[in-house]
């Protein structure tokens, strides 16, 4: 067996930790699996326990009730302790970036993964990922702390980036570039002046102290105010009932860096 392509993470991990991600992935990603004549997902350096695995099969099978996982890890540790857990519909096996399965899968998580890695890593990983997607599939990568309350992740198809969001719990956010703590990577560094990602933020802050009298009526509607004020410059690519979540979708191309 060739060795598996990646570095081992800390493989700190709780439960409930990818809720977020996992909801949003199900409710936009649903109708791509139920395109799929077998859809497998895969939780990719799911950590030193295996409950994101879990947890991503029985939130992926509201969307579609064939859906199975496929628990990856570098660490064969890992994949041992995990091995108890195993169920119908859910296996875990060793490995890395070459994500080893005998199909492509409909799904790649990546979550808390290429925070350890370089910037000038993440295309590479990114490409070599999205390579191993069926035709409709979908990679997720990004990053939340450590309960996910906060949570920024980027969606790629197989031809790359398509979109970046942001998820909160609206009770804990004081502005909403708080949550340029969790950017993926790609991103994490970016967050200066003169680079999109930073003119995204600041833009919404400013909506988001232009809604504070909507805070008399709960965060969400603050929330959603801003996020109204927001779409008039900038091209979002989700609707309302996403941001009664506390999500916010944006297309990549208006906040990918800047080349050079």
């Amino acid at each position: 067996m060739n060795r598996p392509v990646g570095t081992a993470t800390r493989g700190t991990t709780n439960p409930n930790r990818l809720r977020r991600m996992d909801r949003w992935i199900a409710a936009t990603h649903g109708p791509a699996l139920r395109r799929s004549e077998a859809p497998v997902a895969v939780d990719l350096g799911y950590g030193a326990a295996p409950w994101t695995a879990l947890e991503l099969l029985q939130r992926l099978r509201t969307a579609d009730p064939r859906c199975e996982v496929v628990g990856i890890e570098i660490d064969p540790a890992r994949v041992a302790a995990a091995k108890p857990y195993e169920r119908e519909g859910l296996s875990f096996r060793h490995g890395g970036f070459e994500v080893p399965l005998e199909r492509p899968p409909a799904l790649i998580r990546a979550a808390n993964v290429l925070r350890q890695y370089d910037e000038g890593e993440v295309a590479a990983v990114w490409a070599r990922l999205c390579a191993r997607l069926a035709p409709d599939g979908l990679l997720v990568e990004g990053t939340c702390d450590e309960i996910g309350r906060r949570h920024v992740w980027v969606a790629l198809g197989p031809e790359g980036p398509r979109t970046l969001t942001f998820a909160t719990r609206l009770g804990s956010l004081e502005r909403p570039s708080d949550l340029a703590e969790r950017l993926p990577k790609a991103l994490i560094h970016r967050n200066v002046p003169g680079e999109p990602v930073h003119a995204f933020l600041r833009d919404f802050d400013r909506a988001w102290a232009g809604a504070a009298p909507y805070a008399s009526l709960g965060a969400r509607q603050r929330w959603i105010r801003a996020v109204q004020d927001v779409a008039a410059d900038w091209p979002l690519a989700d609707g309302r009932g996403r941001w009664r979540q506390g999500e916010v979708t944006v297309n990549w191309s208006a906040v990918a860096p800047n080349s050079g």
